[in-house]
């Protein structure tokens, strides 16, 4: 499976895939995808038979993977970022560098509102996020056009991660 990767950030070019990556974020696209696509296999949706997968890479340089778990009682479950930031949190890590999300689907596959807040915990406002069909990268979004003008560590004082 090819993965494309996004458009460097030294492209002047314009692209309808979204904004230009750090070259470094964008060289780590096909093991993110890898991973998310990992555990998209492993989602547990006996209900909406949706399976997302998700992979976050940290300011370490590790990559941290989770997919959706659904429940019967329907606000137990958890989305496929939030099982990836649960398992980057776990092994001490508090920076995101870029999210990358699998789902399939006709529409582009963006993080939940409450996901895009889970990540502004542990990421700026530039931090790319990376929206995939299971054939490859289709949108790549700042985490500041998913959430605009959000609340994070800094508005409570407290600096951004790092």
């Amino acid at each position: 499976m090819t993965v494309p990767a996004p458009r460097p950030a030294s492209d002047p070019g314009s692209d309808p895939a979204g904004p230009p990556v750090d070259p470094v974020v964008g060289a780590r696209v096909p093991e993110l995808f890898a991973a998310a696509e990992a555990a998209r296999a492993n989602a547990h949706v006996p209900y909406s038979h949706f399976p997302v997968g998700a992979a976050v890479l940290t300011g370490a340089g590790m990559i941290y993977a989770g997919a959706n778990v659904e429940n019967a009682a329907y606000p137990q479950g958890w989305c496929a970022e939030a099982s990836a930031i649960a398992a980057m949190v776990s092994a001490g890590e508090r920076r995101i560098e870029a999210v990358l999300t699998i789902a399939d689907g006709d529409e582009v596959p963006t993080c939940c509102g409450g996901c895009r807040q889970k990540i502004r915990e542990f990421a700026d406002p530039s931090t790319p996020i990376l929206a995939c069909g299971p054939h490859g990268l289709r949108v790549t979004f700042s985490l500041a056009e998913l959430l605009p003008h959000s609340f994070g560590p800094s508005n409570l004082g407290v600096g951004e991660p790092t």
